[in-house]
């Protein structure tokens, strides 16, 4: 199956009240647990790529063909879609987009209002040419994630989020309402009166960044106010190093990658395949 864009799983995951994970890319070996437990569980899925990582493994481009070439290999038949995440500029976005990529998410949240919705629709303009889907974001997301980092969280104002999403025609929204990226200091605290009434003022389906950590409840909760998409990194990240240290602590002898890195992707498939039956996308392709 083709790549496709994220526009169409997520409006669907609105209308029938589950949401897909965006689960971040950092090598083959995250690529190859993703997308087995995507097709193991019948999930659509979106594949997260942030500006840092796609450097780390070469580029945007190479990232695609990797991604393509194991979609080939392994036969995938469910929706995959390759997504920018936390793309700094128009020009990261258009250079992703032309590389192959499906989906991007253009993150001005930091500039004034104006010059958010600004450089959004000129993604917006650029993206739709190439049926390519595209989120948004506006406040803060605390915490560091890759290239992204914020001390502190500023809730999304629901008012400018109308404004935002009338003047740029984006895909889906990410109002920052709480969620963090990386681990959380205690216990979340999501904005959910923000979330249901951005929510209400339209069709477009939410996003949530930061999805480690956050407790069932919430994710539940969250997904009824129209959340779709739920953002995972840390989560796989932690898991995955604690299979490698497990193996290179019981035998300090080990020296073939292998060994190690195919234990570390085994226990990425897990984690990933615990949030697709948490988010509800399982058996949802």
């Amino acid at each position: 199956m083709p790549l496709v864009s994220m526009k169409e799983m997520m409006i669907k995951g609105k209308q029938q009240g589950y949401a897909i994970g965006q689960f971040n890319l950092n090598n083959l070996e995250y690529t190859q647990a993703i997308l087995q437990a995507a097709e193991e569980e019948k999930s659509p899925v979106i594949l997260g790529v942030s500006e840092g990582a796609a450097r780390y493994m070469g580029g945007f481009k190479t990232v695609v063909m990797m991604v393509k070439g194991l979609m080939e290999d392994y036969g995938t038949t469910v929706p995959v879609a390759i997504h920018l995440d936390h793309g700094s500029s128009y020009e990261k976005c258009k250079e992703a987009i032309e590389a192959g990529f499906t989906s991007v998410m253009i993150d001005a949240s930091s500039k004034p209002l104006e010059e958010n919705i600004e450089i959004t629709k000129k993604v917006v303009d650029f993206a739709k040419q190439h049926n390519v889907s595209v989120e948004a974001e506006l406040g803060v997301v605390g915490g560091q994630e890759d290239d992204v980092i914020a001390d502190g969280v500023i809730y999304a104002d629901p008012a400018e989020c109308k404004e935002l999403v009338e003047k740029t025609g984006i895909d889906c929204l990410a109002p920052a309402l709480g969620s963090v990226h990386g681990p959380y200091k205690g216990e979340p605290n999501l904005g959910f009166e923000e979330m249901e009434e951005i929510s209400k003022q339209g069709d477009i389906p939410l996003v949530l960044h930061g999805g480690t950590g956050i407790p069932l409840k919430d994710i539940q909760r969250s997904i009824s106010l129209g959340t779709s998409k739920i953002n995972v990194n840390t989560e796989n990240q932690i898991q995955g190093t604690q299979a490698v240290r497990d193996v290179l602590a019981a035998d300090s002898e080990v020296y073939d990658p292998r060994k190690y890195l195919a234990p570390m992707r085994e226990a990425i498939k897990a984690s990933v395949i615990g949030k697709m039956r948490e988010f509800g996308s399982s058996q949802q392709a």
